[in-house]
């Protein structure tokens, strides 16, 4: 960053997670730390919440600080949760999210939903006052997903903002299910990164579902310099059209992607014929983009959870980021999903995504439109998601 520049009046700070590069203390201290910022609410949805003692403690504990002194304090959690009951649960770190945040002693509220999930992962603070933050992105609240995952975290100082995340917050709240909203399902405000201006555009599923599935393939279309991608999983039918069409028009696609999430999905794709297209327009775009596929672990409820878990896309000087994947599914979820217009955000994070595209180059296999052999196992969370 050049130091001529003043950024003390930035609004947009981000955090960036890879495999092994910290210590699931390292984030629940930082989470510990913008909690405690917090004067009269907080407001968590988190789809995935369970943490080991040491984690929780650090974590808990800065949540009761705030709560002993009269904050508001709320969680949201997806009622059926991916995670599968471990037998006896002599493991504490083995909880489920409903029983972990049930233990907490905490207002909680479990969030319904008829094939969707409640899988957002923010927090807002303070929505009411002028010192109103909202922290999101693609990281779970679990230690694999802090210390074994690839996720990425960004923090908004921005009371506009903060009253739309509360307003989402608010509906799935009301009425513990996932459904369309009553209000605006959208909102936007102008905010500074590197002491310049960032428009920030934020969606919610269900209610702008299809809506931002298609304005994530016209992103696509509208890119003209560069495409670059760090997503789990990528299957709806615009967004890889889209990705096929800016093939044709020579734009350079570069990333990185969930090599057995993908694999497991056309093992999917190959089980309906409409969907047969689909293995091999994916494995095109990986050719043409030398895209990197990250071998994370086959998931079984005790393996270790080491997904390349983000669900980022910089189109030219555009960040699109949140919890949203690029997937049919998504549109069904509670979700958020972000389009940032700003040119030094997306060259911070493409320098993220080329530097774990480049850690993970020499590890992957080469996708290929060969029919899958394994399926997917059941609970995977890109199986749900």
């Amino acid at each position: 960053m050049n130091n001529s520049i003043d950024t003390s009046t930035d609004t947009i700070e981000t955090y960036f997670l890879c495999a092994g590069c910290q210590t699931a203390d390292d984030v629940a201290k930082r989470i510990a730390a913008f909690v405690s910022q917090a004067k009269e609410t907080i407001e968590v949805a988190m789809y995935s919440f369970s943490l080991c003692p040491e984690q929780r403690s650090i974590v808990v504990d800065a949540l009761q600080e705030r709560a002993r002194a009269g904050v508001k304090v709320r969680i949201a959690y997806d009622a059926g949760s991916q995670q599968a009951l471990i037998a006896g649960h002599s493991d504490p770190c083995d909880l489920t999210t409903p029983m972990f945040v049930r233990g907490l002693g905490f207002t909680s509220q479990a969030i319904e939903g008829y094939r969707a999930l409640m899988h957002h992962k923010y927090i807002v603070l303070d929505s009411a006052t002028p010192q109103a933050q909202v922290w999101t992105g693609s990281t779970n609240f679990t230690d694999d997903s802090w210390e074994n995952e690839e996720n990425n975290i960004i923090i908004f100082r921005s009371q506009e903002l903060a009253r739309y995340y509360t307003l989402d917050f608010e509906e799935l709240w009301v009425d513990s299910n996932i459904s369309a909203p009553v209000h605006m399902d959208s909102g936007e405000a102008t905010l500074m990164y590197d002491g310049k201006p960032a428009y920030v555009l934020v969606n919610f599923s269900p209610g702008e579902g299809d809506w931002i599935d298609e304005s994530i393939a016209n992103a696509i279309t509208r890119a003209k310099e560069r495409i670059t991608i760090a997503a789990v999983v990528i299957t709806s039918t615009r967004i890889i059209n889209a990705l096929l069409n800016a093939m044709e028009r020579g734009v350079p696609i570069e990333g990185i992607y969930d090599y057995t999430q993908m694999e497991g999905v056309t093992y999917q794709w190959q089980l309906v014929p409409a969907n047969n297209w689909k293995i091999g327009a994916f494995a095109k775009i990986v050719k043409y983009g030398n895209l990197v596929g990250k071998n994370s672990t086959p998931y079984t409820p005790s393996s270790k959870h080491d997904y390349m878990h983000n669900k980022v896309m910089v189109l030219d000087n555009s960040v699109l980021t949140g919890s949203y994947n690029f997937s049919r599914h998504a549109q069904q979820n509670a979700e958020n999903a972000l389009i940032i217009e700003s040119a030094a955000l997306a060259a911070t994070y493409r320098d993220y995504i080329h530097s774990i595209t480049t850690r993970y180059a020499s590890q992957t296999n080469a996708f290929t439109a060969q029919p899958a052999k394994v399926p997917l196992t059941p609970g995977t969370p890109e199986a749900t998601e």
